[in-house]
């Protein structure tokens, strides 16, 4: 499988403390990945330096093969991602919120707006309650909006930031359902920054482990664990 992103000898320091420890590590597509670490680890850091939100001392980002410092524009429309529970126009309806956020994505044709609203609405499963205001979605039905918001400009990379909290445990499992789909029918990959390990240990093909802003490991979920064991005993072993 083909790379889509790459992170390069990322080093990030403010004054004489550093934050990122020349990291480095790559994403192919069509895979999930789930990001852990301690707080304070450089996980938030390491996620805003790979969408060019803030400046890594040294070392590079490339995704899709794009750098994101010197082409930004071209390497994150093909980026799309939630932080924690996204934010809407509560007095909107999906279907609108959609239809003002595609007028954003130059890749979009007018002609061809309807048709893309209405196959993101169905894929994450809210096709019946388009025209419902969001005031009225359950945090759930938040999150899978957000997701087909995050889906608008046809992207081959998913950045999700704690997609799974406060969700109940069917909010959850429609979440993991829809993550899976995508993956499958749209080959996407998916970064997924989270401190519920379940949740990661079911989902995720690989696991990402940062500590101290320096990368300790990064492998197959199933031999991060040993047999019958929790990734919560397997992640405490590794980062004390």
């Amino acid at each position: 499988m083909a790379n889509i992103l790459e992170v390069n000898q990322i080093t990030k320091t403010i004054g004489k403390r550093v934050i990122i420890d020349e990291t480095s590590f790559q994403l192919e597509e069509g895979k999930i990945y789930g990001f852990i670490g301690p707080n304070g680890a450089g996980k938030t850091t390491l996620m805003r330096i790979m969408t060019g939100l803030i400046k890594p001392t040294s070392g590079e980002v490339r995704i899709d093969s794009y750098n994101v410092q010197t082409q930004r524009q071209q390497a994150i429309s093909r980026v799309g991602g939630i932080i924690e529970s996204p934010i809407f126009f509560e007095y909107m309806t999906g279907r609108q919120v959609l239809r003002n956020l595609s007028r954003l994505h130059p890749t979009i044709k007018s002609s061809q707006r309807e048709e893309q609203i209405e196959k993101l609405l169905t894929t994450v499963g809210l096709e019946k309650r388009g025209e419902d205001k969001v005031r009225t979605y359950s945090l759930g039905m938040k999150q899978r909006l957000g997701i087909a918001q995050s889906m608008l400009g046809g992207p081959k990379l998913l950045l999700l930031d704690e997609p799974s909290n406060g969700l109940d445990p069917i909010g959850m499992r429609e979440l993991r359902d829809i993550i899976f789909k995508l993956r499958e029918t749209e080959n996407l990959a998916f970064f997924i920054s989270s401190h519920l390990l379940d949740e990661l240990q079911q989902l995720c093909d690989e696991l990402i482990v940062i500590r101290e802003g320096t990368i300790i490991w990064k492998g197959l979920t199933e031999n991060i664990v040993k047999d019958g064991q929790r990734l919560e005993d397997a992640f405490m072993e590794l980062v004390q």
